[in-house]
């Protein structure tokens, strides 16, 4: 993660995006923990701390590195300890977010695809237990992560910016370690994600033709099935996040191997090249996908919305009380 080029385009996209998602991912929050949007506790649990996270990336890669680098060059977040450390902030977070969204999908498989393991897996107590392990891997995986940087220029004794080692490019510990971290975000929770929903997809298409059958035996069929209604509204919420992460980051993936197989990389500063538009398209959706959770919820949840109105509503009811 770095501050992109000065560019017009991102100077508005950047400060946009964390004012929509730092708004967003703390109205999540708030509704979700409350408790009342009727889903179970276990989901409640993945749902506010995906909010978290995401909140947590808005934060470290949007608001303290790229619109900080944009406006403010030379602030105290541009020295390399604090560069260094907005770093592995981003990674941890960033990961967090990634395989915390696996962890709910994974939960979801568990319970719509494997009934006998549903009722000791889709627990709170597991929720907890896999949320802690992620955020505890997440942080243990980047804290090398600072260990990799030098200042890039040093003016009256004081470390400015932060440029890779060149024993980074050199070492075969810090390749190994660089390998391990690109499969491990991206590209082993994408695959996962998809591997997933398509053994859910075949799951539910299998139980509905099923049901369809058995309900077609017994002339049921003008009733509406509410087993099949029921599960209808428990995958929709999986899919639309699950399938927006997955639209969201394709860019990312797909610029990722493709520098990697090419070994070809942005390295310049000709903002118009194509590789650096890729490059930061696929960086652009990639934050933007810590924003559209609650977009989700609003759209595909009913109580969410009402409590969402109800939020929205609290500071005119505030204010119409102190006027009286």
């Amino acid at each position: 993660m770095h501050a992109p080029g000065k560019n017009p385009v991102f100077a508005v996209y950047y400060p946009f995006l964390a004012a929509v998602g730092v708004t967003a991912n703390l109205m999540a929050i708030v509704i979700l923990s409350r408790g009342r949007c009727g889903l179970s506790r276990c989901i409640t649990r993945y749902l506010v701390s995906m909010a978290v996270s995401d909140l947590l990336v808005i934060i470290t890669a949007v608001i303290l590195n790229r619109i900080s680098g944009m406006f403010f060059p030379f602030s105290l977040l541009s020295t390399t300890p604090a560069c260094s450390i907005i770093c592995v902030l981003i990674y941890a977070a960033r990961d967090s977010s990634v395989w915390l969204t696996v962890a709910f999908t994974f939960d979801r498989f568990v319970a719509i695809c494997c009934q006998k393991l549903k009722t000791k897996y889709c627990t709170e107590k597991t929720a907890d237990l896999a949320i802690g392990t992620v955020c505890a891997l997440s942080c243990l995986k980047n804290i090398p992560s600072y260990l990799i940087y030098e200042p890039m220029f040093i003016i009256n004794n004081v470390p400015w910016l932060c440029n890779i080692k060149m024993t980074y490019y050199t070492s075969a510990g810090w390749a190994v370690y660089d390998w391990l971290g690109r499969i491990s975000a991206p590209c082993v929770p994408f695959l996962l994600m998809l591997l997933l929903n398509v053994l859910t997809v075949r799951h539910i298409l299998a139980a509905s033709r099923g049901r369809r059958r058995l309900r077609a035996e017994s002339k049921e069929k003008t009733q509406i099935d509410p087993e099949l209604e029921s599960r209808r509204k428990s995958i929709v919420l999986l899919f639309t996040i699950s399938g927006s992460f997955i639209l969201l980051w394709t860019t990312y993936v797909v610029n990722f191997l493709y520098a990697r197989a090419t070994n070809n990389y942005f390295s310049g500063t000709n903002f118009s090249d194509p590789k650096f538009i890729l490059q930061e398209t696929g960086n652009s959706l990639q934050l933007l996908s810590c924003c559209t959770n609650t977009f989700i919820y609003a759209v595909t949840q009913r109580k969410f919305r009402l409590e969402l109105r109800n939020v929205l509503k609290w500071p005119l009811s505030l204010i119409e009380k102190l006027n009286k």
